[in-house]
């Protein structure tokens, strides 16, 4: 084998579409936690569990601009 992937694939469209729809989800998610719409026990927990959220939509989305040119 030489590590080609020959099995079926979705089209590249769709693909593209599903990763802006994650990234839009994981930083309104990071936002909702930032902004304390959930009720979470500890604050601290809350903005750090944002932060971290919003970062990796952010990485997802530098990725997704990579793998697409």
């Amino acid at each position: 084998m030489n590590g080609n992937n020959n099995g079926p694939q979705a089209p590249k469209g769709a693909r593209l579409a599903f990763g802006i729809i994650m990234i839009l989800v994981y930083i309104g998610v990071g936002l909702l936690f930032i902004f304390k719409i959930f009720d979470v026990i500890d604050p601290v927990v809350s903005y750090v569990v944002g932060g971290l959220l919003i970062l990796y939509g952010i990485f997802r989305g530098y990725r997704l601009y990579l793998g697409s040119n």
